[in-house]
C-alpha cells in the first residue's frame, strides 16, 4: 500500500479543504494518507516515511509571488525534506485576476524538481472556490502514477 503525505498551507481554508478532498479520494482507493498543516511540521526528513508527497499552498500578492505564511518556512528549507527520488505533486488555490495566478504552485514545483523529486504530472491550480470535480479529476490523474 502506498503511503502519501499531504502538507498544506491555508489561510482561508480552501487549500485545507482541497487537502481533505484529495485524502478522501486516495484513501477510498487504498492509499494510506497523512495530512499535515505546514504550520505544525518539521521539515527535516519530512518525506522519509512516505512514497508520495503532495504539497498544497495558496498564493498571495499582486506585485510578486507570495506563498501562504505557514508554508514559507517549509519552502525555504525544502532541501531538508528528503524529496530526492520521491513522487511529488503540487496543488494550490489562487485568483486568476492576479498577475501571478497560483505562482506559489509553480515555484514549489520547480524547487521540488531541482531537489530531485519525481513530479507526477501537471500541478493543480484552482481559481477561486474549489470544485469537487476538478479536485477529483486531478487526484485520479496523479493516482495512476503513484
Amino acid at each position: 500500500m502506498s503511503k502519501t503525505l499531504i502538507v498544506y498551507g491555508s489561510t482561508t481554508g480552501n487549500t485545507e479543504s482541497v487537502s481533505d478532498d484529495i485524502a478522501k479520494i486516495l484513501e477510498k482507493n487504498g492509499h494510506s494518507v497523512e495530512i499535515q498543516d505546514a504550520a505544525d511540521i518539521s521539515v527535516d526528513g519530512l518525506a522519509d516515511q512516505f512514497d508520495t508527497v503532495l504539497l498544497g499552498c495558496s498564493t498571495w500578492g499582486e506585485d510578486e509571488i507570495e506563498l501562504q505564511d505557514d508554508f514559507i518556512p517549509l519552502f525555504e528549507n525544502l532541501e531538508q525534506a528528503a524529496l530526492k527520488g520521491k513522487k511529488v505533486a503540487v496543488f494550490g488555490c489562487g485568483d486568476s485576476s492576479y498577475e501571478y495566478f497560483c505562482g506559489a504552485v509553480d515555484v514549489i514545483e520547480e524547487k521540488a524538481g531541482e531537489l530531485g523529486a519525481v513530479l507526477l504530472g501537471e500541478s493543480l491550480k484552482i481559481d477561486g472556490d474549489p470544485e469537487p470535480e476538478e479536485v477529483s479529476a486531478w487526484t485520479e490523474s496523479i493516482m495512476t502514477k503513484m
